[in-house]
């Protein structure tokens, strides 16, 4: 030890580490003997089990004994027994009380029934005072529930006993009405003001008194509707004032249901007004509802109450104001004046004094009025857009007198179409003037721009204007439309674009009860349309439309000169041909493939009129074909060589058929000479080409035909030159080691023979001995045994041989 240590250092060492550390040890310390505590536990349950089971005698017929598992938790919790036993201890009571009160009743005196009722009335609402002090409100709640259906039949034996004489119906409004009081009272004492089922009860009471009153004074259904509103506007009343429980539920329930009520009854009445006072009444009580809806949506809980409310709102102005219309206006003039208040509800929606749900209730309820007057209008719209399709079954019947007459071909005009164009006009000012923000002003602009175009679309229509000056509107509509076409706007233009092919399509329609009208229609939306292709963004929809015009212009044409259909199938090929030179003009433009797609589907519209006329006929597949010829020079286009030979081959056939030709060479032989230069050309190009593809096609489409009518032939020349043909076949296989040409002209060339030989083999067979045949077919077996080896070996050697020829 130094020196230096002196003797009050030492005295004040000590070994024992610090308080706060000796704290933290034992706290350990007893964490580790907790957790050993319960692992000891845990294992001697397991063991006290494991005993038991050992200590059981095993019997055979018994089952194994399940382990030992912890007692059952229990299915319900108390307070829900509590709640169970004390709902249905005072449902039994009550109806116990019902039953004194409508069978014991009349065995009792006056004095007798007065003291049971009071009595028991005054103890069953007495006694969830001293239960409360108790401490048990649900028992509390239970007896103040029985207490509450005692004074029901306290008021019904009263009217039994004293007061039968008087009208039951106002007797229970007066009933209802002090019941309400009465339980009010009871709710807000101090000491029952804890219990929650009085006041709830109370509220519900309140709703019937003014209706019963109502209907027990023989009261109008004005009257009656008007106390309904009345009770909602009490009721939402309450909910404004009300927090949030079970009261403001039963107020919210009661407006919901009485307003409701209400309102189903004013409607019915505004629509059933026989003159301008009925619709006047009914029209104040929609306004009432109104208000009602109103207040409630100001002082609203939510955004989702305040908005349906204002909604609800806007549309009961609307009804009340227009029906008041209704009934002073023509029937024709009843939907404008329903878009008209509509219309100005949006003054309210810029009012900057209103929350903002509210005005955007009133925004979607003036957007639902001009919704449904434009669901009003879709009729005369839909008979003036397809009403046309009519003169389908009576092409170039008679001009007609006037527009009107031009749409009603088969469809009836529909009632009070007159005032359709100011419905459409009207919400498209509004589309166009009322929408002012940012990402629905484009919307509405071609909202409205549609809207004027169906306005423009069924004017000539409802003003009767002559039939000329209504095509004469379409055309310039359809103009119109084509030439906004070239805006930038995607969607602008594709509105534009829809509404241009519409017009045409119905100003095709009405055309085709005029001859004259037709090919004047036709040649105008021809040029039109191909005036509009040099657009490019609309090219793949004006330039097909274009091409179809002109095909029908066509075909029109031919029907005016009195051409039969095979005859003017020539003039429609004159527009596949034109598709055919614009799409090699367009390259690689988006509407090469629409361009190319009509013109093939107008080639087949010509080989189709061309049907009933076969040498008429070949000439349009001939034409086609080298109309698809020409297509096929194309680089990106070499696979339409294979539908133009396919048109030239059935050109030919048919020609072949209109001449009566039999023979099938006909028919092959203009198959196989293409097959077979093209497959020259082919093993020109790529000498690795097999033979099977060059030149089997080409053969087989003639071997196979010529072998097949050569075994049906009874004459000799065919045969003799099939088997010519098909030995030089084998010949130039051999020759030039083809495999194709060798096998196909080798196997005809055996089959011919075969079919030469036949007659004498049957003749020689004849003459030979039955057991011939057997004994030579048994010399050939032992033959080909006694060499199978070598004739393996050679058919082996030939194999190969033939796998080296191309």
């Amino acid at each position: 030890m130094p020196c230096r240590v002196t003797r009050t250092t030492l005295r004040s060492m000590t070994h024992l580490p610090p308080p706060a550390e000796e704290l933290r040890l034992l706290d350990a310390e007893l964490r580790q003997l907790d957790a050993r505590r319960s692992q000891l536990l845990t294992r001697r349950t397991w063991l006290v089990a494991a005993l038991q089971q050992t200590q059981q005698q095993p019997r055979p017929w018994a089952s194994a004994q399940p382990p030992i598992t912890a007692p059952p938790r229990p299915e319900t919790a108390a307070p829900s027994v509590q709640n169970v036993l004390l709902v249905l201890g005072g449902v039994l009571l009550t109806l116990a009380a019902a039953v004194f009160t409508l069978v014991s009743w009349g065995q009792m005196g006056i004095a007798g029934r007065a003291l049971v009722l009071g009595a028991v009335t005054l103890a069953t609402l007495a006694a969830p005072v001293a239960l409360l002090k108790r401490g048990l409100r649900s028992t509390a709640e239970s007896v103040a529930g029985l207490g509450l259906a005692l004074t029901v039949l306290d008021a019904y034996a009263l009217h039994a006993a004293a007061l039968s004489g008087t009208d039951g119906t106002g007797y229970a409004a007066a009933a209802s009405a002090v019941l309400a009081a009465t339980w009010s009272a009871y709710g807000l004492l101090p000491v029952t003001s804890a219990l929650r089922l009085p006041l709830p009860s109370a509220l519900a009471a309140a709703q019937f008194p003014l209706l019963l009153s109502a209907l027990a004074a023989d009261a109008s259904p004005y009257t009656i509707t008007a106390a309904l509103l009345v009770t909602a506007g009490l009721d939402a009343v309450a909910v404004a004032r009300l927090a949030a429980g079970a009261v403001r539920i039963t107020a919210v329930v009661g407006a919901y249901g009485m307003g409701g009520w209400g309102v189903l009854g004013a409607c019915w009445l505004s629509l059933t007004a026989g003159g301008p006072g009925d619709a006047s009444r009914a029209g104040a009580l929609l306004l009432l509802a109104a208000a009602i809806a109103l207040g409630a949506a100001w002082r609203g809980p939510g955004v989702g109450h305040a908005l349906g409310l204002a909604i609800t709102a806007g549309l009961l102005v609307v009804a009340a104001l227009g029906g008041v219309a209704r009934s002073a206006l023509p029937s024709g003039w009843v939907v404008p004046a329903h878009l008209a208040v509509g219309v100005a509800l949006l003054a309210a929606v810029r009012a900057g004094r209103l929350p903002d749900a509210m005005r955007t209730g009133f925004a979607w309820a003036s957007g639902a009025v001009q919704a449904l007057a434009l669901l009003w209008t879709l009729p005369v719209v839909a008979v003036v857009l397809l009403g046309p399709a009519g003169w389908l079954g009576r092409v170039w019947s008679g001009a007609p007198s006037d527009a009107r007459a031009a749409v009603l071909v088969e469809a009836p005009w529909p009632p009070d179409a007159v005032v359709a164009p100011v419905v459409l006009v009207g919400v498209a000012a509004v589309l166009a003037l009322a929408v002012r923000a940012q990402v629905w002003r484009p919307r509405a602009r071609l909202g409205a721009l549609g809207l004027l175009w169906a306005t423009a679309l069924i004017l000539p229509a409802v003003l009767e204007i002559p039939y000329g000056a209504g095509l004469l509107v379409l055309g310039v509509m359809t103009a119109a439309a084509l030439y906004a076409c070239r805006v930038t706007a995607s969607a602008a233009q594709v509105t534009a674009l829809v509404l241009a092919l519409v017009t045409a399509v119905g100003l095709t329609l009405a055309s085709l009860a005029s001859q004259s009208a037709t090919l004047v229609v036709l040649s105008g939306l021809t040029v039109l349309f191909a005036a509009a292709s040099w657009r490019a963004g609309v090219a793949p929809f004006t330039a097909p439309a274009a091409l179809v015009y002109a095909a029908a212009l066509a075909s029109a044409s031919g029907a005016a000169a009195d051409w039969p259909a095979a005859r003017t199938a020539l003039l429609v090929l004159l527009v596949p041909a034109a598709a055919a030179l614009l799409a090699a003009r367009l390259g690689a433009s988006r509407a090469t493939v629409p361009v190319e797609a009509v013109g093939a589907a107008l080639g087949l519209f010509a080989v189709a009129l061309a049907v009933t006329d076969p040498p008429m006929l070949a000439l349009v597949l001939a034409l086609c074909g080298v109309i698809a010829a020409g297509t096929a020079l194309r680089a990106e286009r070499r696979a339409v060589g294979y539908a133009a030979t396919a048109l030239f081959v059935l050109a030919a056939w048919v020609r072949l058929a209109a001449w009566d030709v039999g023979t099938p060479e006909a028919y092959t032989l203009p198959v196989t000479v293409p097959a077979l230069l093209v497959g020259a050309l082919r093993r020109r190009r790529d000498p690795r080409a097999s033979s099977w593809t060059a030149y089997g096609p080409g053969l087989a489409a003639t071997l196979v035909p010529s072998l097949v009518a050569a075994w049906a032939d009874p004459h000799w020349t065919r045969p003799l030159l099939l088997g010519v043909a098909a030995l030089l076949i084998t010949l130039l296989g051999a020759r030039h080691h083809l495999g194709a040409p060798l096998v196909l002209g080798g196997s005809a060339l055996a089959l011919v023979t075969l079919h030469e030989l036949a007659p004498y083999v049957v003749q020689v067979t004849g003459a030979l001995p039955r057991w011939a045949p057997p004994a030579l077919a048994g010399l050939l077996l032992l033959t080909l045994g006694a060499t199978y080896e070598q004739r393996i070996r050679d058919v082996r050697r030939v194999r190969e041989v033939l796998g080296r020829m191309n």
